[in-house]
């Protein structure tokens, strides 16, 4: 990915889908881990940040 540069409220695109079939996370918590928010269906995940790194494709907004 060229592009880390993410802040609080971000919108990120990740490689692979989530099952509700949205594609876009909002970042709700930056730290060790990132706490992320499905924009479908507001499901909320924490991904440790080495992790998220690897899978986020693109920042949105």
């Amino acid at each position: 990915m060229e592009n880390k540069e993410y802040v609080l409220g971000s919108i990120v695109e990740m490689k692979k889908g989530h099952p509700c079939g949205a594609n876009e996370w909002e970042i709700i918590r930056l730290g060790a881990d990132i706490k992320v928010r499905c924009v479908n269906c507001n499901r909320i995940v924490m991904i440790p940040r080495i992790e998220f790194n690897k899978k986020i494709k693109k920042v949105l907004k």
